[in-house]
This record gives structure tokens, sequence and C-alpha cells, in this order.
């Protein structure tokens, strides 16, 4: 049996050994769908679904991301402009996407913010249409207390829950009121109606220790038919990957390829990845 040791420097061996070529390079070409990344909140395209990016670009896929939502003061800090406006930069970039390859179709993956911005952006900006498979790690579909801070806002109620929000939005993080329990976000996409729309393919992925998406798993699925629903630890049980290391797990990175190739048993290594709560 493989040591704890050589587990995680085969992990760490998996998730380095990638090529940095292709990447957002609009004459790729490949059989599968082009794969638009979406990164979380306060990330960019340069990191966070960065080495997955590289990693499945060496798998042979045409992958292409962006940063987004973010202010002219701080052009690498994305994701912090309100759900709605970032997500109309997303879209016009899927169409983009579209017209450059030349392609009918594009896969998106996401994580946290981005896998939010996965099921958001199809269902309120017109490009379900342009959407096949969505990969969502992680998303805050329903809100997420942060680890349980946001019970702090309704110590009084909505009207200390309102200032909260009125907070976060003088500081720049409008994103983080959105998705925080009652945003505006999250009401928005939880409105009643469904939350996939025709014709897209989706999977939500999360962990049983993630930390920052909280409750895990009730924060993320989505109860709609043709919905997949998958703890990471369903298929490893012994992952004790928590938010941020979902990103850069490669039993996460396997699983999105799952999606991508539309073959959900596909068996792989499973590793050890960098531990939530």
């Amino acid at each position: 049996m493989p040591s704890l040791r050589n587990l995680l420097a085969s992990g760490l061996a998996a998730a380095t050994t990638v090529s940095a070529t292709g990447i957002n390079d609009f004459s790729c070409t490949s059989k599968s769908n082009p794969v638009v990344l979406l990164h979380g909140l306060g990330a960019n395209y340069l990191e966070d679904l960065n080495v997955l990016q590289y990693w499945l670009q060496n798998q042979g896929y045409c992958t292409y991301s962006l940063t987004y939502g973010a202010y002219e003061i701080g052009p690498l800090v994305g994701g912090l402009k309100p759900i709605a406006e970032s997500s109309q930069e997303i879209a016009d970039y899927i169409k983009e996407v579209i017209q450059k390859t030349g392609r009918s179709k594009v896969d998106v993956v996401g994580h946290s913010e981005g896998a939010f911005q996965s099921l958001y952006v199809p269902k309120f900006t017109g490009v379900s249409q342009y959407i096949d498979k969505i990969a969502a790690i992680a998303p805050p579909t329903h809100g997420t207390s942060f680890a349980g801070l946001y019970n702090l806002a309704y110590l009084l109620g909505n009207a200390s829950r309102q200032a909260v929000g009125d907070v976060l939005k003088t500081v720049g993080c409008a994103a983080c009121d959105d998705l925080g329990p009652g945003g505006a976000a999250v009401t928005r996409l939880n409105d009643g109606t469904p939350i996939v729309q025709p014709g897209n393919k989706v999977t939500i992925i999360a962990s049983k220790y993630d930390e920052l998406v909280t409750p895990p798993g009730v924060s993320s699925f989505v109860k709609e038919a043709g919905v997949t629903n998958r703890y990471v630890q369903d298929t490893c049980p012994l992952d004790p990957v928590g938010h941020i290391g979902e990103a850069y797990d490669t039993n996460v990175w396997n699983l999105v390829k799952n999606v991508l190739d539309d073959t959900p048993n596909r068996k792989f290594l499973c590793l050890l990845g960098s531990p939530g709560k």
C-alpha cells in the first residue's frame, strides 16, 4: 500500500506536470467543446483555476478564461463587482469564444463564485444556447454563511443584515453581499423557476469539508431533474479537501474531466488534497 508521503508527492507531481502552452489560444483545435473556466471571488484567470486549466489543456482541451468583476483600481482582483454586472462580462466572453473558435457550444467550469456564475449566466444573460456541459465546483447556489460569519449579520435581524450588506458594497465587494444569505443574486437565482436551462447538463461538485461555502453540500446542490450532485468524497472518501483546495485537487480535476468527457463512471486514482475543516 502506498504511503501517505508517496500519495502526497504523486498529487503534487500530477498538479505541476502540465503544459503552459495553448491557454486562450483561439486557433486551438480539439474534438471536445472549448472549455471556459471561471475563477472564484478575489481571484483572476492567472490563479485559482489556472493549474486545472493547464492540466485540461495538457489533456487535449482548448481552454479559455478571463478575469471578470474587477475594478480598474485593482485589475487582478476579480469577482468583486455585483454578480449581475459580472455575469454580463462572462456572457460576452462566451460569445467571443464561440465567434472566434467557430464552435457552436462551450463547456463551462467554475469554482466558488465562478461556479455560481456558471449557473447564473445561462439563466439570465441569454447565452444558454451556447453552453453544453457545466461543472460547478463548490457554488454558493443557495447562499453561504461564509464559515458562519453571516450569522453575526442577523444578530439584530434584517436591519443588521442590510447594514452589513451596505458595508460590503461600500468597501468594494458587492459580490460578497450578493452571495450571502438573502443576497440579491442568490434570491434571483432561486426565484422559483428552474436554475438549469434547457440543453445544459449540470454537475455540482462539493466537498464535505468545505469551510467557506457553508453548510457544505446544502449550500451548493441543485435539486432539479437531470442535475448530478456529487461530493468529492462519494468517489474519494479519504480526501479531506477544503474550499480553496478544491481548485487544486486532482480528484476534483478528474471529476471535472468526467463531466467534460461525459464519462461519469470513469475510475481514477484518488489522492489526498489540501485539508479543509
